[in-house]
């Protein structure tokens, strides 16, 4: 009888070696799942956590309010981080990052001027278009010189405001002047296009060619005309971090946030249109 029965327990001991030993295999493999899980959650709160510091945004003055609002949001989501802005006319602010001016991100106001930093390989890679804009006419409120039209702007005694021809605004507004056959010689060239949405303001000019997301930044303070010839004259807007970024991943992150659907809500809701 004890002969017999020996091997049986042997085969059962070897069967409850067997399973806990896959028992033990089992746990083991749920736990090494799980560190793996809790290593690459801390690797990504490591990397979040790595956003610090300024980054300098060198954008186009028509972004001025919706790269604000844009701001805002980065220091919400990056705790630890600032966005620090140079808003100004894309040519010089082009100028200003190939003569060695510390920037991170360079956001203009046409491919013409994005060129110069490209060309001069001062970009980070290939730069995106990320939203597009269109010209209106700015007029006093109520529109006093009755301003309907392009044409209406050469009308004798009428002062109007322009961006300098260098500037993409003033670019796009000769564009359409051209492509209409019409001459216009203003009182003033701004150097950007808040300066000359500023003249209207202030009543110094009757009215000037800005782009249509100025026109509603301003709320009541000017009337906007739409103009078809505009339709000629559309910018795009390339975005891009820039090489020997003082703050490179801070860099790359606001663009990402840019070209985001959460930034394009934010562009759009400001008149910008779609890339």
């Amino acid at each position: 009888m004890t002969t017999r029965s020996a091997p049986r327990r042997t085969r059962a001991l070897t069967t409850t070696a067997a399973g806990a030993a896959a028992l033990l295999l089992a746990l083991s493999a749920c736990s090494s799942s799980s560190d793996s899980s809790s290593e690459k959650d801390s690797s990504e709160k490591d990397s979040a956590k790595k956003l610090s510091g300024t980054v300098t945004v060198f954008a186009a003055a028509s972004l001025k309010e919706s790269f604000t609002t844009l701001k805002e949001k980065f220091e919400a989501e990056h705790p630890g981080t600032k966005v620090a802005f140079n808003f100004g006319g894309s040519d010089t602010l082009a100028a200003s990052i190939t003569s060695g001016a510390p920037a991170d991100v360079f956001a203009a106001a046409s491919d013409k001027t994005m060129k110069i930093v490209t060309d001069a390989h001062d970009t980070d890679g290939t730069p995106t278009t990320f939203v597009r804009n269109q010209l209106a006419i700015a007029t006093l409120p109520g529109n006093p010189q009755q301003i309907g039209t392009l044409k209406d702007l050469t009308k004798s005694g009428l002062k109007v405001a322009l961006c300098a021809k260098t500037v993409p605004c003033g670019a796009a507004a000769q564009k359409a002047l051209d492509a209409s056959g019409l001459k216009l010689t203003p009182v003033s060239y701004e150097q950007d296009v808040k300066g000359a949405l500023t003249k209207v303001e202030l009543k110094e000019v009757d009215a000037a060619v800005v782009y249509k997301t100025d026109v509603k930044a301003a709320g009541g303070k000017v009337d906007g005309v739409e103009f078809p010839e505009s339709a000629e004259a559309i910018n795009a807007y390339p975005i891009a971090p820039l090489k020997d970024a003082p703050n490179a991943a801070a860099a790359n992150a606001f663009v990402a946030l840019v070209k985001s659907a959460e930034g394009q809500k934010v562009l759009t809701a400001a008149g910008f249109l779609k890339p």
